[in-house]
């Protein structure tokens, strides 16, 4: 067994992984790395309940103090690691510091995708990853702000949810034809539309952010977001949600094999025999799916934490869930099973006009995955039918009165 274990990032994945390396017996040393100075914390609630001022910040640490006193860990906060040596097996810290490690584990997760179209580096354009960027979105909140969003997906539409209900003029300006355009069908999408417009949000989409214009008044802050169409949008607040990459910069560094994210095995192994990576930042071999995929959810976060910390202590088990992700906005709780790859059918499970419905995909008969509204029994009811690879009766699944297990057919 291992005498050193060093974890780098101090997210989701770390906190699971300390709690699953302590429960498979690993008695030695546990350090933790992370740039952040406070907790390790939930990023979900940062552009909901976190934003809005709901949940306060003590509230959103993932385990308290005395969890990492328990288990024994070395935290390191508010360092950097600045490099891996993978011959030596250390990690340099900035101010000097060299940490040997007998197994590496990499949870750095993920980055904002930033635009640089002229103008970006305008005070008030803001992007949403940590609780410090939060503060900055807040001060510039005043009563009444305009709020510019650029990206209709999950974030860009949480964030409009909640700055709507606080009272701010809300645009979203998203490139494709649709939010959320690619996660869930286009039903989803228009239902979701809909309700951000009947709550005041604007939403325009097939718009391509051109550039951003300074205030007449104040020429080192954001007045205005131009667009390639030749509509100016006047912003007060401008939060950028035009997705994310994986966090690769020190593995790639350090030499690991890195293509759309760290790449690791079906055991999570890197390309290094010492070192293990999970969470957002890999992009993993699905035996479900016949492809590599990279996820940004917590659930894949926690169980890949998991299959990596078993198979560091000489384990030798495959990670292969079928992932779910959610969003909320407003009301309304958005669940997500499994992933849409090569559907041949979209079958609508109730009408969007009762808040509760589902839609899902299907590839001849095999139901693949499915996206739900305020409908927790068909999500809890497709968990398991999608990692059975069950078949279902497209007929029988079309009517929101027959059970989702009583839909399979054979």
């Amino acid at each position: 067994m291992p005498d050193t274990i060093a974890i780098v990032g101090a997210g989701h994945t770390a906190v699971q992984a300390i709690d699953s390396l302590r429960r498979e017996g690993f008695d030695g040393r546990l350090v933790v790395i992370g740039d952040e100075p406070g907790l390790p914390y939930q990023r979900p609630p940062l552009s909901k309940k976190f934003l809005s001022g709901e949940l306060p910040l003590e509230r959103l640490s993932l385990k308290p103090a005395g969890f990492y006193e328990t288990h024994r860990v070395e935290l390191r906060l508010g360092q950097a690691v600045e490099s891996i040596s993978l011959e030596r097996r250390a990690l340099s810290i900035a101010g000097g510091e060299v940490l040997a490690y007998d197994r590496l584990l990499l949870t750095t997760g993920s980055v904002p995708r930033h635009l640089t179209v002229p103008g970006h580096e305008l005070e008030g354009i803001h992007y949403l990853r940590s609780t410090a960027d939060v503060d900055r979105i807040r001060a510039g909140l005043q009563p009444g702000a305009r709020v510019v969003i650029v990206g209709g997906g999950y974030i860009g539409l949480e964030v409009a949810s909640t700055c709507r209900q606080l009272g701010h003029s809300v645009d979203v300006l998203e490139m494709t034809d649709r939010v959320m355009n690619r996660v869930v069908a286009p039903e989803i999408s228009a239902f979701f539309a809909a309700e951000h417009v009947r709550a005041g949000v604007r939403i325009h989409v097939g718009t391509l952010v051109s550039a951003f214009a300074p205030r007449e008044d104040a020429p080192q802050r954001v007045g205005r977001v131009e667009t390639m169409e030749g509509t100016s949008y006047p912003a007060d607040v401008v939060i950028v949600g035009v997705g994310v990459l994986p966090n690769v910069t020190l593995a790639a560094a350090a030499g690991l094999a890195c293509e759309n994210g760290i790449a690791v095995d079906e055991h999570t192994r890197t390309s290094d025999p010492h070192v293990w990576a999970a969470g957002d930042c890999t992009n993993h071999p699905s035996p479900r799916y016949h492809r590599r995929v990279r996820l940004e959810s917590v659930d894949n976060a926690f169980e890949q934490a998991k299959t990596a910390s078993i198979n560091m202590l000489g384990g030798s088990i495959i990670h292969d869930r079928v992932p779910w992700f959610w969003s909320d906005q407003y009301d309304l709780k958005l669940l997500i099973v499994g992933l849409n790859f090569d559907y041949d059918r979209v079958v609508v499970r109730g009408a969007p006009d009762t808040r509760s419905f589902s839609c899902c995909y299907l590839r001849g008969t095999e139901l693949l995955a499915l996206d739900c509204v305020n409908n927790t029994k068909d999500y809890m009811a497709a968990k398991k039918l999608i990692a059975d690879r069950a078949h279902c009766d497209p007929d029988r699944l079309a009517d929101p009165a027959v059970a989702l297990r009583d839909t399979v057919t054979g």
